[in-house]
């Protein structure tokens, strides 16, 4: 008994420490790049986040878009009696632009800086994004006339997540709401069978809500 008992008191004595000397660990600041998988129907969004402090982080994005289809449905197939630009199908379809987003994360649930890159999190987010959409030939008369159009949104997102990391891998799953502001501008011709050719150029705005859903996939770096 005699020599368990200071055996036990040696093990105590270095479990305490090993504890201290964790709690104490300082905060070390993080650098992340993530892909949002859920977009990759119409765009290719890369994000880069940055540790600020232990509850603060900034995220910048940017975004190369490759098509206009969910606009297309949204536009197009779905009519709940909004008006519509003068944009075709095709040109949906085919539109290419950039996006732009910035968003500062709060870390409202963060565990101990051993597992810094966890966290329940609140995030607003400005974003903007540009469309063009390509040429469209039309005839009038024996004429060919050339309809072209473009696409501005600006937008605020609130977005509430949870970021999680096992060892270099992070996965960000986010869920929350915005607002929205579309802006189209077109040139579209109309007239023939006798009538003379009027072209039209065009502006379309609107305000919409809007509900967010996603999951990034990445590293930290």
């Amino acid at each position: 008994m005699t020599r368990v008992l200071p055996f036990l008191l040696t093990l105590t004595f270095i479990s305490l420490c090993s504890v201290a000397q964790e709690t104490a660990t300082p905060f070390r600041k993080g650098t992340y790049i993530k892909v949002n998988s859920t977009t990759l129907i119409n765009e290719l969004d890369v994000y880069l986040e940055q540790d600020l402090s232990q509850k603060l982080s900034l995220e910048l994005g940017v975004g190369g878009i490759y098509t206009d289809y969910p606009d297309y449905v949204f536009m197009k197939r779905i009519d709940i009696g909004q008006r519509k630009p003068g944009v075709t199908a095709e040109q949906f379809v085919e539109g290419r632009g950039l996006g732009f987003r910035a968003g500062l994360k709060w870390y409202l649930v963060r565990p101990d800086a051993a597992f810094r890159a966890r966290g329940t999190y609140f995030q607003p987010v400005l974003f903007y994004k540009k469309v063009f959409y390509p040429y469209a030939d039309v005839t009038y008369g024996g004429q060919i006339f050339r309809e072209d159009g473009d696409k501005n949104v600006y937008g605020l997102q609130l977005l509430l997540g949870r970021q999680m990391q096992r060892n270099k891998f992070v996965i960000d799953p986010y869920l929350g709401i915005g607002l929205r502001r579309k802006v189209y501008h077109y040139t579209d011709f109309s007239g023939g069978d006798g009538s003379p050719i009027v072209r039209s150029n065009g502006e379309l705005a609107s305000i919409l809500p809007s509900i967010h859903l996603g999951i990034k996939v990445g590293l930290k770096l």
